[in-house]
């Protein structure tokens, strides 16, 4: 079991609620840029209700930073699973969070034996972008591990296991789920023909490609 979690982005504590469901999780470290967000979210009684008061949870440590730059500090440390739920890729100062570099930051504070979840876009709207991601974690030598849900707000999304492990299903899920069932996460993993893996180049800082691609595609459907 995870014990040491590490969530990057997420300031509305929806990641952290869901988290703390796993009993063998003893600490969380939430990493999120606007100390507002975090504010917001942790005292408005209506949003703390939609977060079950995650951010006050005595297991969870907030530190407001930039993501990037943490990483690069000493205090990091290692981590069993590493929570990636950053905005999309929209312009070149969220897209260096979805590049090599960035990527290579995350697995040197993965344990040996942990997993990182990336979310990953929409790929059936914005599919070159979703497997350019995917590329990108596989360019820094993890192994990339591509689903797929559909969230109400949303629609399809995607979303990337990475490890230095080939993923293994659960046996067990924790009680009180609405959604996953251990029958029902098989099709999580198969991606039907209209967003089935195209070969992308990776996302590298020098060019940021999938800034371009993902303007692209979403703007594709704004038209």
């Amino acid at each position: 079991a995870p014990r040491r979690v590490l969530v990057l982005g997420g300031g509305d504590g929806m990641a952290v609620r869901e988290i703390l469901r796993h009993p063998g999780v003893e600490q969380v470290t939430l990493v999120e840029l606007d100390p507002h967000m975090t504010r917001l979210f942790a005292s408005v009684p209506l949003l703390t209700a939609l977060n079950g008061q995650s951010l006050a949870s005595p297991k969870l440590r907030i530190v407001n930073a930039d993501a990037y730059t943490w990483l690069e500090g000493g205090d990091a440390g290692h981590f069993d699973v590493i929570v990636v739920d950053f905005p999309d890729p929209s312009n070149f100062a969220i897209g260096k969070l979805y590049t090599t570099s960035f990527y290579q930051r995350l697995d040197q504070h993965l344990a040996a034996g942990g997993y990182a979840v990336v979310q990953t876009t929409s790929p059936l709207i914005a599919r070159r972008s979703f497997w350019t991601v995917v590329a990108t974690l596989e360019a820094v030598g993890l192994t990339a591990t591509p689903y797929h849900a559909h969230v109400p707000s949303f629609g399809e999304w995607g979303f990337v296991l990475a490890s230095r492990r080939p993923w293994r299903r659960p046996t067990a899920l924790p009680p009180g789920l609405r959604f996953l069932t251990l029958d029902g996460m098989p099709a999580l993993f198969q991606f039907p023909p209209d967003m089935a893996r195209i070969e992308m180049p990776p996302n590298r800082l020098s060019d940021q490609s999938l800034v371009h691609t993902f303007e692209a595609e979403w703007g594709e459907l704004q038209r």
